[in-house]
């Protein structure tokens, strides 16, 4: 059994990995309500350690892919990961962790699984916290861990992104897209589906555990870029609207969620660019071709809102 925890766009893209391969699914939530055919839905809390042993019972790989409220990154990310670690170790199952970038703060030059954890707002530091403790759990032999991360990423069902809503259903209907300064520096977009993928061959790998992996991700391209492809394969005339930095500084006095989006502004403001060659030299594979993904994407949406 493969138990997934979170039924966000990573939890669910995790679900279509695994049940390609054949494997049964599990997806917990805290309402138990799962969009995902052929998975079995259980509902748990899981900073609830006997909820989440309960949850895991006959596991043989557990997914780590629930996310708190982004405002609450930084009280919730340790209790999520202590409970879902406990249920794992419980039932003697391999935990794979859908990480991002956040845990390295600044970077200047391509990123790497190397680079020291230099996280400086809260959210960040909160992610190299529980990002640290995984991987020291694992080496005490509390149980078997691995770490796969990704750049900010799109694709079905991923709405809230620097590259989502605000971009893709723009694009449809020929409206500007809305984007974070600045929109002409290099960045690197991650395909859900391969992030899914990397995770669900992480977590059958011997060979992976106990290391961190940055997942196969498509060229970098700059954000004008990405949102010129997408009104391309929409068949709209590109449009772009950069919200000023003071706007969104200000923004951060009143509500949380602007704050910390406005904490992490350097991951656009300069070169942020995440080098995935260890996955790659490991397993070769190779990620999906942006326009590929971009279509993918402009397909669901087309659905979702039809």
């Amino acid at each position: 059994m493969h138990v997934i925890f979170g039924a966000g766009p990573l939890g669910l893209a995790v679900s279509r990995a695994v049940r390609s391969a054949g494997r049964p699914v599990r997806i917990v939530t805290r309402g138990g309500r799962v969009a995902s055919e052929g998975a079995e839905a259980v509902a748990a809390d899981a900073t609830d350690h006997q909820a989440a042993r309960a949850a895991c019972r006959d596991a043989e790989v557990v997914y780590h892919c629930a996310a708190a409220p982004y405002a609450d990154w930084a009280r919730l990310s340790a209790p999520l990961m202590a409970g879902i670690m406990a249920g794992a170790a419980s039932a003697g199952a391999r935990l794979v962790y859908g990480d991002n970038l956040y845990c390295y703060g600044p970077v200047d030059g391509p990123i790497t699984e190397d680079l020291p954890y230099r996280a400086t707002g809260p959210n960040e530091r909160a992610r190299a916290r529980v990002a640290e403790a995984l991987l020291a759990a694992h080496g005490r032999g509390e149980l078997s861990a691995v770490i796969g991360r990704a750049s900010d990423f799109y694709g079905p069902h991923v709405r809230f992104s620097i590259v989502g809503d605000r971009v893709f259903p723009a694009a449809l209907a020929g409206r500007p897209a809305q984007v974070l300064p600045d929109a002409d520096t290099p960045h690197t977009f991650t395909f859900i589906d391969d992030f899914a993928a990397a995770l669900v061959n992480l977590g059958m790998r011997d060979d992976a555990a106990g290391q961190v992996w940055h997942v196969p991700s498509a060229e970098p391209l700059t954000t004008r870029q990405f949102v010129e492809l997408v009104f391309a394969e929409a068949g709209t005339t590109p449009r772009l609207r950069v919200a000023p930095k003071p706007a969104i500084r200000a923004l951060g006095l009143v509500s949380p969620t602007m704050k910390a989006i406005g904490d992490r502004l350097y991951q656009t403001e300069r070169p942020f660019v995440m080098d995935h060659s260890k996955y790659d030299k490991a397993f070769g594979v190779a990620p999906t071709s942006h326009r590929d993904a971009v279509r993918a994407t402009l397909d669901w949406y087309r659905a979702s809102a039809g």
